[in-house]
């Protein structure tokens, strides 16, 4: 399934995943059946390379969501979301998570006025994230502000394009992750 790890090639006909429609090498063409516990297993890895998450990360988020009140997979999916390289991913000024986090590794954003290189920042309602002033000339920043509009803009989000600025207005929602992610087959993955 598409996981959108390559930007902009996934929204084209290049994309690998709409091409052919199997695995690659002699045997993709197989079919195979996966046990209960491969399912859950494919469904975690899933989310941990959307997000791009090591496992001791995951875990972590995975106890951090199982503490709070709610449902814990919608918390989980919650504090993934909420991390400040995603929500430079979402709100356009990146084509990647990936290139998002490596952007704010590089300091080049603001948390409310303040300098913030890490990329597992957890941001709260309220917070305003926008480029710092030497970085707003950065070529592919542009580019992706540009072709930000086919993604989409997640409604606990909000974006002034022209002062490189972007608010985060209340929590996210399950309904504001447009992923297909059953995220009830991770909690059963972690309560074995």
């Amino acid at each position: 399934m598409k996981l959108f790890l390559k930007g902009d090639r996934c929204y084209t006909d290049k994309c690998a995943v709409d091409r052919r429609a199997y695995a690659p090498g002699q045997h993709g063409q197989r079919r195979s059946k996966f046990s209960e516990y491969g399912v859950q297993l494919r469904e975690k890895q899933k989310v941990r390379r959307i997000y791009g998450l090591l496992e001791k990360q995951f875990r972590s988020y995975f106890q951090r969501a199982d503490r709070q009140k709610g449902v814990t997979g919608e918390n989980l999916l919650i504090l993934v979301e909420r991390r400040l390289d995603n929500i430079v991913y979402r709100l356009g000024f990146t084509n990647t998570r990936n290139e998002a986090r490596q952007l704010v590794r590089h300091g080049h954003f603001m948390v409310n006025g303040v300098k913030v290189n890490i990329p597992s920042y957890q941001v709260k309602p309220g917070d305003v994230i926008e480029l710092r002033e030497k970085s707003r000339k950065i070529a592919r920043i542009v580019e992706a502000l540009d072709a930000a509009g086919r993604r989409g803009l997640p409604a606990f989000l909000d974006l002034d394009k022209e002062n490189f600025k972007g608010t985060v207005t209340s929590l996210p929602k399950r309904e504001d992750i447009a992923q297909t992610i059953n995220e009830q087959l991770i909690v059963e993955f972690y309560s074995r």
